[in-house]
């Protein structure tokens, strides 16, 4: 009966360095009302194939008065996103539709919800890359830089 406690702790730590690297390619993000994320800088490491990113908007306020989204580009072309998504509007998360530069980006939310995106790293990890809020007036103070090491 030890015996089979002993390989069973044995197993279940043997599983841990697997359980502990998964979660490095799992990120959480907050929003608030005050037009900030809760984070400048987001980081994963270049082993991870797929990164699973969960944006929670820990304000109250409704998405079309302060709604956030998540999106990640490369820098350069940043300012170009925002500029053209403002003109696709809400219905479409502040994003210029089926734009092949967004990487990554989640729906725009309001206060108490939260959106997730999953994607690949494949021919990233050169990249200089950056996640910002694509809702009107917000990029300004809501973005970062996001790092595959």
């Amino acid at each position: 009966m030890k015996k089979n406690r002993l390989l069973i702790a044995v197993g279940l730590f043997a599983l841990l360095p697997f359980t502990a690297f998964a979660d490095e390619c799992v990120l959480v993000i907050e929003a608030t009302d005050q037009m900030t994320y809760n984070t400048k800088k987001m980081s994963v490491p270049a082993s991870c194939e797929t990164v699973k990113v969960t944006l929670k908007h820990i304000g109250s306020l409704a998405k079309d008065m302060m709604g956030h989204n998540w999106v990640l580009t490369k820098a350069d072309d940043m300012q170009a996103i925002v500029k053209e998504g403002a003109a696709a509007g809400l219905d479409n998360n502040y994003l210029p539709e089926g734009d092949d530069r967004i990487i990554a980006a989640t729906e725009v939310i309001g206060g108490g919800e939260s959106a997730e995106v999953e994607f690949s790293t494949e021919g990233l990890a050169d990249e200089k890359l950056t996640f910002f809020c694509s809702f009107p007036g917000h990029s300004g103070m809501m973005n970062g830089r996001f790092n595959i090491k």
